[in-house]
């Protein structure tokens, strides 16, 4: 089990390069990074959660710069997307990136995806923002077509929201299948999405049971109910908190990878922070 952080990393704090080195210094194993394009100021959106939501959601990098960034910095830190907005982006530039991410960084990237809960920030990207209720089935059409892009030397897909003529189109990922697909989310239509196509579901803890035994046991039968065979669909964590007994029981349950949350911070108190995690990541990978 790789346990790592999932990042704000903010143009305020310790700078993504430096934060990854930092990390794969000390052993931790994921760095994910964050996608917000902008934050509008008027705001008819409720933070999930309640309350404000936080000023460093709108300072953001581009993750996969950043990304790209680090992974020439890096050799063994695995480095994805946690989570990019697909339903915001084009297919075809999104799968070139990902596929040169996965080039650059000697198969080491991970594609995390997310359906989005900010539809504020949806309204600037159209036709995101009229394609909103039905953002499930788009961004499942999208990774389809990056998929045929990936695999086939001339690649067509013909889809209800999204379309290829026969291309070319280069570089390919360093497997036909491309990255690991991760669809993050803990509601049951995300749940259902990760169950039906992709290679690994990356919950959230559980309120109730942290452990997410119930849940994943509800995400292994939807697995099959798909004609899948659960052995084959990995199970990931995001958000996780730095709690020994909760990493016990997520490694017992075969869970391939978990991220702590991670605010930006100045240098010298992330550097702590790493420190006193560094023990519990060494424990358990």
């Amino acid at each position: 089990m790789k346990v790592g952080v999932q990042a704000f990393s903010t143009d305020q704090g310790i700078g993504p390069i430096d934060l990854a080195r930092e990390m794969e210094a000390r052993g931790f194993g994921s760095l994910f990074l964050t996608e917000h394009t902008h934050i509008p100021v008027a705001r008819a959106t409720p933070t999930p959660g309640g309350g404000d939501l936080p000023g460093y959601y709108s300072r953001t990098w581009d993750p996969f710069v950043a990304l790209g960034a680090i992974a020439a910095v890096t050799t063994t830190l695995l480095i994805g997307t946690g989570i990019s907005l697909l339903g915001m982006r084009d297919a075809l530039i999104t799968a070139k990136e990902v596929a040169t991410l996965d080039q650059l960084s000697n198969g080491r990237f991970i594609f995390g995806i997310g359906f989005g809960w900010n539809r504020d920030e949806a309204i600037d990207h159209p036709p995101a923002n009229d394609q909103w209720p039905a953002r499930y089935d788009v961004i499942r059409e999208k990774v389809e077509l990056m998929r045929a892009v990936w695999s086939n030397d001339v690649a067509d897909y013909h889809g209800q929201y999204v379309s290829l003529e026969p291309s070319w189109v280069w570089p390919k990922p360093t497997t036909p299948h491309g990255p690991r697909i991760y669809v993050g989310g803990g509601g049951p239509k995300a749940m259902a999405q990760a169950a039906a196509w992709a290679d690994v579901w990356y919950a959230l803890p559980d309120s109730e049971d942290p452990t997410n035994a119930k849940r994943f046991a509800e995400f292994r039968s939807l697995v099959e109910g798909n004609g899948r065979d659960p052995g084959t669909v990995g199970l990931a964590i995001a958000a996780a908190p730095p709690d020994r007994a909760l990493l016990a029981s997520y490694k017992d349950q075969g869970v391939e990878l978990v991220n702590f949350h991670l605010e930006p911070r100045p240098r010298d108190e992330m550097l702590t922070l790493l420190d006193n995690w560094a023990g519990l990541v060494r424990e358990f990978q």
